[in-house]
């Protein structure tokens, strides 16, 4: 889960796509975590050789995690080679493996791109997002991580403003795109501590998170970077 530019809602994407995919979510931002994280063994201590990938995998609801640490003692004695067969494990022992990576194109977001199958891009309307996410493809095709689907999130308009902007997307892409309305329900949501299926399951962006999952097992299971 990759798009270059901050604040376009990697996480949110990320957590309620974890669900609908069945994956485990692996937050892949060592300096700047943003998933939900508990007081046991992280992913810096599994990079670091501490603890095994099992041992750090913590329960959100109905989604597996493997929450990052916050202090940057534990990001300076992680050793991002290790990422990979951390992953390996993963897949082995939950299936469907989903990293929510950091924002830019530093070495870090390289390495997650390089051992992911398949990427989802995720971006905003706005032309610095949508420029932020091309680069973001470029890295990844030349890692030979194919681009698997892009979510549009924090889309607002009418029916039609939608359907302009998701064609518009996907031409630029070349890839299926699906917007993800900008609601407060996701906001409240995370206020509440609990995914959007559980806090709002009839809400419009629940629909547009399966539609995402459909996609991309439409037709394989891919580890999602």
């Amino acid at each position: 889960m990759a798009g270059g530019k901050g604040g376009v809602g990697k996480t949110t994407v990320s957590m309620n796509l974890g669900v609908e995919l069945d994956a485990i979510v692996v937050d892949g931002d060592l300096t700047n975590a943003d998933l939900p994280h508990t007081t046991g063994p992280d992913l810096h201590d599994v990079l670091a050789g501490h603890a095994e990938p099992s041992e750090a995998v913590t329960e959100f609801g109905p989604l597996h995690l493997l929450p990052c640490g916050r202090s940057l003692e534990g990001a300076r004695a992680a050793d991002l080679s290790r990422l990979e067969t951390v992953v390996e494990s993963l897949e082995r022992r939950h299936g469907n493996v989903l990293i929510d990576s950091p924002a830019g194109l530093a070495q870090d977001v390289g390495t997650i791109l390089e051992i992911a199958d398949a990427t989802v891009l995720v971006t905003t309307p706005e032309e610095t997002a949508l420029a932020d996410a091309t680069r973001t493809k470029e890295l990844a095709l030349e890692l030979d991580s194919q681009i698997a689907a892009v979510a549009l999130n924090k889309v607002q308009g009418d029916e039609t403003t939608v359907e302009t902007r998701k064609a518009e997307v996907r031409d630029r892409f070349n890839v299926s795109t699906v917007p993800i309305p900008q609601t407060p329900a996701i906001a409240e949501s995370q206020q509440d501590e609990r995914l959007l299926t559980e806090f709002a399951p009839e809400n419009q962006a629940v629909d547009c998170f399966a539609e995402l999952g459909w996609i991309l097992q439409r037709n394989r299971d891919w580890i999602v970077g």
